[in-house]
């Protein structure tokens, strides 16, 4: 599907905060700077990126959009969003678990980051 996704930030030190947060509670590394400021996370053979605002703007969440992040059990989504909790994330839909509707059964857990985009780390039975 997608190499990559990146998102924006108006705070970048803060995004950095939570989003090394939310990584590492997956086995992930601490986000790398690249030469124009964004943050560079790898997970799952994807990258996912957060950068301040390219055009000038304030940066601004996408309206309705969902960025997944694919995780290898539950306990993986649960710690995931535990960790975005607690590093200043806002536990948002439902409470993490089972769905059935659409694409087969999933687990779902949901999250907005501190700039408000909309994050699901979820798990494929």
């Amino acid at each position: 599907m997608y190499s990559h996704m990146m998102v924006g930030s108006n705070d970048i030190a803060k995004s950095k905060a939570f989003y090394d947060a939310l990584f590492s509670s997956v086995g992930g590394k601490p986000g790398i700077t690249d030469p124009k400021g964004r943050l560079i996370y790898m997970h799952n053979g994807g990258i996912f990126l957060v950068t301040p605002p390219i055009d000038g703007a304030p940066a601004t969440s996408g309206n309705g959009m969902t960025i997944g992040l694919a995780m290898a059990s539950t306990q993986q989504a649960d710690a995931w969003h535990a960790a975005g909790v607690a590093a200043g994330g806002k536990a948002i839909e439902d409470p993490p678990g089972w769905r059935g509707e659409g694409a087969g059964a999933l687990y779902l857990a949901y999250l907005r980051d501190p700039d408000g985009n909309k994050l699901c780390a979820l798990h494929r039975k």
